[in-house]
């Protein structure tokens, strides 16, 4: 199977930084795109932010100029790194990934989600 396990919450202060970390295990035969969702108490999973496998990057307006999304391919893992984080990026954040896993004899794609990290920003 596979899974996808995120570091990298906590609390900080407003115009503070946090970096988050997602490392994909299991049986991958090939990733194709990561990336950060989020969901404040009382709202919707949001896009914070993805990246293909061919780098290419895409993120929410709300987070542009402050977060950046990067990957070490041979980890398989995907970064966030957050910086002049505002009260409002207060929530659990998910990494996302879609993913193509060995089963026996046959390939398998599938959407895979990790178990979100909480990040507190407090004013």
């Amino acid at each position: 199977q596979v899974q996808l396990v995120e570091s990298g919450g906590g609390s900080v202060q407003a115009g503070g930084s946090l970096r988050l970390s997602c490392a994909a295990s299991g049986s991958i035969f090939r990733i194709g795109v990561m990336g950060w969702y989020r969901q404040a108490p009382g709202k919707q999973r949001e896009l914070v932010a993805t990246q293909s496998s061919g780098d290419s990057t895409n993120y929410a307006d709300f987070v542009k100029g402050r977060f950046t999304i990067s990957s070490d391919n041979a980890k398989n893992t995907v970064y966030l790194q957050m910086n002049s984080l505002k009260p409002e990026d207060t929530a659990v954040y998910y990494c996302h990934a879609d993913i193509v896993r060995r089963a026996g004899g046959y390939y398998l794609r599938d959407a895979y989600w990790g178990q979100g990290t909480l990040v507190t920003v407090a004013s």
